[in-house]
């Protein structure tokens, strides 16, 4: 009995490759899909997949040379361990004033100079409380030799922090602090035999564009050979690259995970005939950021306030840089996120 291989392949669903994996990256090749649902698994990797990231600094100190702001938004961008983060609930979606173990991890950083030398505050330094939903999630992500992680500022004699940070779970769409992923490479047709590509060229475009290291896994168009108007992408080359606060495997998976869910919400949208869908995204929880819609109240924009609480003694600032005075301003049930 005669059988088409590339009828079989298609028949047997889609195929994944690994070529190349590492502790901070992975190289795959993916196949027998279309090209939609490759970039929509590019995309879902990089920008909705939950992790955890310091959302809100409540800072009792800080005499260093750095504004509370930007001390802030380095703070927010130290990746976080999110191994197990679906132990961890939105905040949007817990019954807490602010925020609580439930749905938060407290880093507190406390550090003087009391030295004549030039003292670095390294992540190292931000202690995470003990009571949060697993014993992965919160901790900052050291991998330097030295075991220090990322500078947050440095200090001189008589100069102190000291800070409570609180970190959320969130994705990317929000802030890019939550990204899992420092980069997605993403390739198909190296050859460029689709012609989706129109390589801008002086003399010689073979010379101006080099190709990929994929080009050699492909064969190169023959000299004089029609084109196929009806051709599609059959080979798609990923290349992810974690940030640390996830491994590479884990961020596959997660995306495949959010990605059958959504396409989980739309075929019940299209098959519920029932009535009108549970929510609007018909039932589906969706990834959003920490304090969005929380208890159903929807996004309330109550204007700036005065960022300083606490009779002008501390302040409260959002870690992220969206805003001029935070990420994410607005706290629980459309009130101010300012303490």
């Amino acid at each position: 009995m005669d059988y088409d291989p590339m009828v079989m392949d298609e028949a047997l669903g889609p195929s994944v490759k690994i070529t190349e994996a590492g502790a901070q990256h992975v190289d795959f090749e993916l196949q027998n899909v279309d090209l939609a649902f490759a970039n929509s698994l590019r995309r879902t990797m990089l920008a909705e997949i939950p992790t955890m990231a310091i959302d809100l600094v409540e800072i009792e100190a800080n005499t260093s040379v750095l504004a509370d702001e930007f001390i802030c938004h380095r703070l927010g961008l130290i990746p976080l361990n999110s191994k197990n983060v679906d132990d961890v609930i939105y905040s949007r979606d817990c019954d807490c004033d602010q925020y609580c173990d439930l749905c938060s991890v407290t880093l507190t950083l406390h550090a003087r100079c009391t030295g004549d030398e030039i003292m670095k505050v390294y992540a190292r330094d931000l202690v995470v409380d003990n009571m949060r939903a697993n014993q992965w999630v919160g901790n900052p992500v050291i991998t330097d030799p030295e075991g220090l992680g990322t500078v947050i500022c440095k200090l001189r004699k008589g100069q102190e922090l000291r800070m409570k940070c609180i970190a959320k779970k969130g994705i990317a769409k929000e802030h890019a602090k939550w990204a899992p992923t420092a980069a997605v490479g993403f390739e198909y047709d190296p050859h460029n035999k689709l012609r989706h590509l129109d390589l801008w060229y002086e003399e010689d475009p073979a010379k101006e564009w080099p190709k990929s290291k994929y080009a050699e896994w492909e064969e190169p168009p023959q000299e004089g050979e029609p084109f196929d108007y009806d051709a599609v992408p059959e080979r798609f080359y990923f290349e992810v690259e974690s940030i640390g606060n996830l491994e590479p495997d884990a961020i596959i998976q997660q995306g495949i995970k959010v990605l059958q869910q959504k396409l989980a919400a739309v075929i019940q949208d299209l098959t519920e005939n029932d009535g009108p869908a549970n929510g609007i995204n018909g039932g589906y929880d969706a990834p959003r950021s920490p304090d969005v819609g929380m208890n159903g109240q929807g996004w309330q924009d109550p204007g700036y306030t005065t960022p300083y609480g606490n009779g002008g003694n501390a302040s409260a600032w959002g870690a992220g840089a969206a805003t001029p005075y935070g990420a994410t301003p607005y706290g629980q049930n459309g009130a101010d996120g300012w303490s």
